[in-house]
């Protein structure tokens, strides 16, 4: 199958195309900023980067778009798609059913440590012998990657409250299928796309709603906010509720924690 991607050189979108490239598919992607260090990944990989957007990079026509949630009406690529009726997707569908659907999906979500999370969730997967694949929002140092494919019936994926696409204005942990969810911590943040703190709430009560019955939430129980959106969810959460912190009322405490030199 040939994807292409549109804004290719985004963190997200670069670390699709790798991705995608390793689970085989033909892989082209343009971008305006083409530069280090996605650039170099891409190149490293063998992946197409075509220097700014032409509807002549849509020829011959690619059997699925993939559109970067930075883009919008009037990408000369956009308009080539939607005129030729090609199919379309955004970054976070096409890993939903790329990667996601059929396998035990893990979404570290939250205001703040979304990528540290993941990534040692990762990590403790892998010493598990689980063989997880993920897709996190920087550099593993111990996998010294960003993301994976695996056969594995894991996948560990940094849920992010972002928007998705110009097309689909909710957020990117919408699309992630989570048997399990964590959520950290949740502030009030991403003021462009958030009116105000409820406005995030609603956002990550719709996520916990996702979770199915067999499934299971971990929330961290130090986050004020974090205990009111579980607290509004009441008889609407249908799934096992776990919670973590220094907190006594925790279901994991942290305890004896010793600080030396600013150090954990």
């Amino acid at each position: 199958m040939h994807y292409h991607l549109i804004g290719i050189c985004g963190t997200a979108m670069a670390s699709l195309a790798g991705m995608l490239q390793a689970r085989g598919h033909r892989v082209t992607g343009s971008d305006e900023n083409v530069y280090p260090p996605m650039s170099t990944m891409l190149e490293s990989l063998g992946i197409l980067i075509m220097q700014g957007y032409s509807a002549a990079h849509l020829d011959p026509a690619p059997d699925c778009v993939v559109v970067g949630n930075a883009l919008s009406r009037g990408n000369p690529e956009i308009e080539a798609t939607l005129n030729r009726r090609l199919l379309y997707r955004s970054q976070a569908e096409t890993v939903k059913e790329e990667f996601i659907r059929g396998r035990r999906s893990l979404v570290v979500a939250g205001t703040h440590g979304k990528t540290t999370t993941t990534s040692i969730a990762a990590w403790v997967a892998e010493c598990g012998g689980l063989n997880p694949g993920f897709l996190v929002g920087g550099v593993v140092q111990n996998f010294e990657s960003s993301f994976r494919v695996t056969d594995s019936d894991y996948f560990i994926i940094e849920g992010d409250e972002y928007d998705t696409a110009y097309f689909d204005k909710g957020p990117k942990f919408m699309h992630y299928l989570p048997e399990t969810a964590i959520v950290a911590n949740v502030e009030f943040d991403h003021a462009d796309i958030y009116k105000d703190l409820d406005a995030v709430k609603t956002a990550f009560r719709r996520l916990l709603n996702l979770v199915p019955g067999e499934g299971r939430l971990v929330a961290g129980w130090d986050s004020a906010v974090v205990r009111e959106v579980v607290a509004e969810m009441g008889a609407r959460l249908h799934t096992r509720l776990e919670t973590f912190g220094t907190s006594a009322d925790a279901t994991w405490q942290a305890r004896d924690i010793d600080y030396t030199s600013g150090a954990l």
